[in-house]
């Protein structure tokens, strides 16, 4: 069988950390930022971590994983 190809969009978007977990990026974040606080939009620039939920399938996608 050929291999697996990696899903270039997801790797463009989506690390893993050393332990295994997803980090990407928060919504929210491209545009109506006037109504938003400072504070707000200072955090949403940093990493979110995905959730448990949805890391399987974004780790599939990225070929990491059984």
């Amino acid at each position: 069988m050929p291999k697996m190809k990696t899903h270039s969009g997801a790797k463009k978007r989506f690390k893993t950390t050393a332990t295994g977990k997803v980090k990407g990026r928060h919504a929210f974040t491209s545009h109506i930022l006037e109504k938003k606080s400072p504070k707000r939009k200072r955090h949403l620039g940093k990493d979110a971590m995905i959730s448990d939920h949805d890391s399987p399938r974004i780790k599939k996608m990225l070929g990491i994983g059984s």
